[in-house]
């Protein structure tokens, strides 16, 4: 990169004032002539928002050697990929995680919807071989009760502290009201100056 900057430095003369550098077209960088960059200005804003819009589409299924042929069973498959989570990143569901275990849990649902198995058969082999950590809505049993109760608990936990709270504000005693030495105590003090 350097190599055609100082090329560039060579085949262009540099100006000797910004007034030169107006008059004879030069940038003030390295000698660089200003219509060439000007023209690229425009482009070289263009590429790096291409780049970000394109993201998304990098976001979907790994390649299209994955997708199913058929759009009605890949909108099938994408929607019980995204009921079941992936063991690698654990917040994430198989078809947004780019992880080897959640690739081949997809190729697994794809191939068991293109086998044309109903949508619960296929999360229940699932959850047959993985347990209930694999469903991102586990079901509600002995198991899991814990797990969906604990925002109620907590819940329920906040309101008892602030009815504890609030009783023991009600319950706490009004002061007693100062005693005739007391206030003669407090105007003697009020009254001294302060250095």
């Amino acid at each position: 990169m350097m190599g055609i900057f100082s090329a560039l430095k060579r085949v262009v003369p540099k100006a000797r004032s910004s007034r030169d550098a107006q008059a004879s077209g030069l940038l003030g960088f390295a000698g660089l002539p200003a219509a060439p960059i000007r023209a690229l200005g425009p482009r070289l804003c263009f590429v790096p928002l291409m780049l970000l819009l394109a993201v998304p589409a990098f976001a979907a299924v790994g390649t299209p050697e994955e997708r199913l042929p058929d759009p009605a069973q890949e909108a099938r498959a994408e929607a019980i990929g995204r009921q079941l989570r992936c063991l690698v990143c654990q917040n994430q569901s198989i078809e947004d995680s780019d992880a080897d275990l959640a690739r081949d849990l997809r190729r697994v649902v794809r191939e068991r919807v293109a086998a044309g198995e109903d949508s619960t058969r296929v999360i229940d082999f699932v959850h047959a071989r993985y347990g209930d950590f694999v469903l991102l809505r586990p079901p509600v049993n002995a198991v899991t009760a814990l797990l969906w109760a604990t925002p109620a608990i907590a819940l329920g936990g906040g309101i008892l502290a602030i009815l504890l709270m609030r009783r023991r504000i009600a319950a706490t005693p009004e002061p007693a009201p100062l005693t005739e030495a007391e206030r003669t105590r407090l105007a003697e003090l009020d009254e001294t100056p302060r250095v």
